[in-house]
């Protein structure tokens, strides 16, 4: 039995992307409070709980060998056949404000190790965040 819900776990992934770089961007900010209200892993989730838990995945972080112990909440509480929405949510938030930062590659190599996803997976999945973000450019 995992100490947190998946959905708290997929919580503390935004945090822990969005964090890496040492910056929580408001574009991360707004995309984790829209992956709440519109992904349907979130359907029983309380939206006002995003908060307090974003804030208790920092104050673990805040803690010695923080890192470890919040990616062993989140691998305990995320079903095995969810590993792909896991990455997912972290490459959306990594991807939010435009720019992957170094922190936030290594980041997403380490969960992606620790999810067990494999090269091709994760690249579908990097693909697809990407996709998602193209615009069309604005007629002149």
């Amino acid at each position: 039995m995992s100490t947190i819900s998946p959905q708290t776990a997929l919580v503390y992934i935004m945090v822990l992307v969005s964090a890496s770089d040492r910056t929580m961007s408001d574009s991360e900010l707004r995309r984790m409070g829209t992956i709440v209200r519109h992904l349907p892993a979130f359907t029983d989730y309380e939206e006002n709980r995003l908060i307090d838990d974003a804030r208790t995945c920092a104050e673990i972080l805040d803690n010695d060998d923080g890192l470890n112990a919040v990616l062993g909440l989140i691998t305990e509480a995320i079903p095995k056949d969810h590993n792909d929405l896991a990455y997912a949510v972290a490459c959306d938030i990594a991807a939010a404000d435009d720019q992957l930062s170094q922190e936030e590659l290594r980041l997403l190599e380490i969960i992606r190790h620790r999810f067990s996803l494999d090269r091709l997976t994760a690249a579908a999945i990097e693909r697809g965040v990407a996709a998602r973000r193209k615009s069309f450019p604005s007629e002149v």
